[in-house]
């Protein structure tokens, strides 16, 4: 069984994010709380490694056509694309596509406890509207659903961050061939992971 302290999320700072200048104060959120950058790159991804970045995972269109469409329902509006939730997903990752082809990315694999949710966490949720106050998205982008809808284009939430375990094994090979991702030990990762702390006093 793998220890929680090896998990391993994949990391992407999308174009407006890196267009802000945003990236080291992003990549500072994680290495803050303690989680370490394995693999590194920027590239220009193009419109068929995107789409097969968010379709490799097959629940994914109907998940994130829920989304969309539970948080206009939730604002007591109705979606002005479809009650129907692929019909919403195909028009957002046909927008998202435009989006992260737009410019430059970082994309970055990091590990630690929990990486998963961790990340998750102080990324903040999806739309920047309902992020809560102290997480990347919610500090640092003011897009929300129906802003984008109206000018027909992808919400500007500044990253990608893995959903679950499964999820970000797929996208970590997608974006990084093996070789690309380095194992090392961080000397706080003694602080963090030994059972004790005996050895700090030498």
């Amino acid at each position: 069984m793998l220890h929680p302290k090896n998990e391993r999320t994949l990391v992407v700072i999308k174009p407006d994010g890196v267009e802000r200048s945003l990236v080291g104060e992003i990549i500072r959120r994680f290495e803050r709380v303690g989680l370490k950058i394995v693999a590194m790159k920027m590239l220009v991804a193009d419109q068929e490694f995107v789409k097969a970045h968010y379709t490799l995972d097959s629940g994914w269109m109907k998940g994130v056509g829920e989304k969309s469409i539970k948080a206009y329902i939730d604002q007591g509006k109705k979606h002005p694309i479809s009650d129907d939730p692929l019909a919403v997903a195909e028009v957002i990752l046909r927008k998202l596509r435009s989006y992260i082809t737009a410019g430059p990315v970082v994309a970055m694999v990091i590990e630690g406890a929990h990486a998963v949710k961790i990340v998750r966490k102080l990324v903040g949720s999806t739309e920047p509207l309902s992020s809560d106050v102290g997480t990347i998205r919610g500090d640092f982008v003011l897009d929300s659903y129906e802003m984008s809808d109206l000018d027909d284009r992808s919400i500007r939430n500044l990253i990608h961050a893995s959903g679950s375990v499964a999820e970000a094994k797929r996208e970590i090979a997608h974006w990084f061939k093996p070789d690309e991702i380095i194992e090392y030990r961080h000397v706080q990762e003694e602080i963090l992971y030994g059972p004790n702390l005996d050895d700090v006093l030498g």
